[in-house]
């Protein structure tokens, strides 16, 4: 019985280990943060009628967050860095936002 439970508290523990957080990846918790980060980023550049949220992707990362995609204007790529700084847990915003030119947006 004994061996039975060292076995138990061996499994438990080695699992727990793919849990844990490291440079390049994130804790479940960590995960669970950036999720949600993640989540009210999102709905409120869609909610924001001068963004289109849904041409601007959106990635958070240990608390950085990350926009990715195109947009009409600098204004509108300015609004996105606004907004993602007023939701609690983001600790940085990486912009990487391309503006179209008027003969992209166009199309």
């Amino acid at each position: 019985m004994k061996s039975l439970i060292h076995i138990f508290i061996f499994v438990m523990a080695f699992g727990l280990l793919g849990c844990s957080a490291t440079p390049y990846r994130e804790s479940a918790g960590e995960f669970l943060d950036s999720s949600m980060i993640t989540a009210k980023i999102k709905t409120k550049l869609i909610d924001d009628r001068s963004t289109n949220g849904f041409h601007i992707r959106v990635n958070t990362f240990k608390g950085i967050v990350y926009l990715t995609g195109y947009v009409d204007s600098v204004e509108e790529r300015t609004q996105a860095t606004r907004i993602v700084k007023t939701v609690d847990g983001v600790n940085k915003v990486s912009n990487n936002l391309i503006v179209r030119s008027t003969t992209q947006a166009s199309r």
